[in-house]
């Protein structure tokens, strides 16, 4: 799954003082580079960085991109053009700025990158990031650094120990990262080349770092993979545990309330994962479950290697146990050789399934993949009109399953605030944002709500009183 590109200001402890450096950390795409955009800030933290806001005061910039969207290395250095000239004028005055470049375009790009922006002092890519404070160190020396070597150690256990002071400044909900990599070699994806094979992180370490979080007052965690329920590791019993085994355990952690977990493969969801759905009161009723098309032609082009039947039916399982299921997804239109009818099918799909919010993107080529190599690229106007097609339907399902909720109680953790002087924001169990009248000092806590309308992109609610939502 996407999103735009946000701004992560990496926390650390500590207050800026005479020897402290200063970070901006610009993040692009998913929410596993925003999970590995604050463990990077608590790596620099042992290097006495502290994050800032404002780029224009920072001593360290650190872009850390994404290759998933059209153009993603073009927009990369089209950044780094700008803070070439940044970087200038601050050295004409005397003072340090280094620039760094990590993520996926990193490791794509690598010694590229320092070729065509000489401005560039460190470049990491996604699995060697725990490095990243040596790397500084030797680009202050006057070394340039590519580090995008696939690490045979664990990038996880030379990281930092999540501290409580810096997870409380994050807020109540917290990502932690489970897997990483992809086997599926879908033929328009670029993660297995970026990101490399499945890899998953040990249980122990897992749950030993959820843990920290709850202790600093994470309420809700959010598990991330490219493959998140690709997940496999020895359990304490002995016998390989999968993701549903591991959100059992983790839902005994006293007062973690709220579990979640992304992006997901069809072909992942075995039956102690549905189960989990079944039994779990923490584990949120919504599912990122990409299908992409409604093809069985393109699928199979797209290497997804399961039908469309085989998607709804996996559906069908899913609701039969957990029937307020909220469902995800996400779609390329356009795929080389789609023609009209392969298009009707994706409608029909989603049709079927009911999607409460999905993704949708035009295809775009990436080099080195399959899907470049290909026949029969649709005309970009082509795909421009059945893009409009799809998101016409898919937002008229999201507003249709935000106004069934309206009159419904339901549990309602309280994030942030609101726009509006004493107004909360907090998250409905189906991912929604939702305002409410609520004091600060109720952050954290989840309270019975009702719903009493919606907005284009969040719902609005009022307190119903302590008794317990339905």
């Amino acid at each position: 799954m996407s999103i735009d590109p946000i701004l992560t200001a990496s926390p650390a402890e500590g207050q800026p003082g005479a020897n402290t450096r200063k970070v901006f950390i610009k993040t692009y795409g998913c929410q596993m580079n925003v999970y590995d955009s604050v463990r990077m800030g608590d790596a620099l933290a042992s290097e006495g960085y502290v994050p800032t806001e404002q780029m224009e005061e920072a001593d360290l910039i650190v872009l850390n991109t994404c290759h998933i969207r059209e153009k993603a290395a073009d927009k990369v250095y089209s950044a780094l053009g700008r803070l070439r000239e940044m970087k200038k004028a601050r050295n004409a005055q005397g003072q340090e700025l280094m620039i760094g470049v990590a993520g996926c375009v990193a490791q794509a790009e690598g010694e590229e990158i320092l070729r065509r922006e000489p401005s560039v002092d460190v470049v990491i890519g996604p699995q060697t990031y725990h490095r990243l404070p040596a790397a500084l160190r030797r680009a202050r020396l006057g070394d340039r650094i590519v580090d995008t070597d696939y690490a045979v150690e664990d990038k996880f256990e030379h990281l930092p120990a999540v501290e409580s002071t810096r997870v409380r400044s994050r807020g109540v909900t917290s990502f932690l990262t489970v897997q990483e990599g992809c086997d599926k070699f879908c033929t328009f994806c670029v993660v297995p080349y970026t990101r490399g094979a499945e890899v998953s992180r040990p249980f122990r370490q897992i749950v030993v770092e959820a843990q920290r979080l709850v202790d600093a007052g994470v309420r809700e965690i959010t598990l991330l993979g490219q493959n998140v329920n690709a997940w496999r590791s020895e359990g304490p019993d002995g016998r390989e545990w999968g993701l549903g085994d591991l959100l059992y355990k983790l839902a005994e952690i006293p007062g973690l309330a709220r579990l979640r977990y992304t992006t997901s493969h069809p072909r992942d969801m075995d039956d102690r994962l549905i189960e989990a759905h079944r039994d779990l009161r923490e584990l949120m009723p919504y599912l990122h479950l990409p299908v992409q098309s409604g093809s069985d032609r393109i699928l199979k082009a797209m290497n997804r290697r399961h039908t469309a039947e085989e998607y709804l039916r996996l559906i069908s399982r899913i609701r039969a146990v957990k029937p307020d299921m909220a469902m995800s997804g996400d779609f390329i239109v356009g795929f080389p050789g789609e023609t009209e009818q392969d298009f009707a099918d994706t409608l029909r799909i989603v049709e079927a399934v009911g999607y409460a919010q999905a993704f949708s993107f035009k295809y775009s080529t990436r080099p080195g993949t399959p899907g470049a190599d290909l026949p029969g690229h649709v005309a970009e106007d082509v795909k421009a009109e059945r893009l409009e097609r799809l998101q016409s339907l898919l937002l008229k399902q999201q507003a249709e399953f935000a106004k069934s909720c309206v009159g419904k109680v339901i549990d309602l953790l309280l994030e942030k605030p609101g726009r509006m002087p004493g107004q909360l924001i907090g998250r409905s169990p189906w991912l929604q944002s939702v305002n409410v009248d609520a004091k600060p000092s109720q952050i954290g806590d989840i309270i019975p709500v009702r719903i009493i309308g919606t907005g284009p992109n969040s719902l609005f609610a009022e307190p119903v009183g302590a008794s317990s939502a339905s």
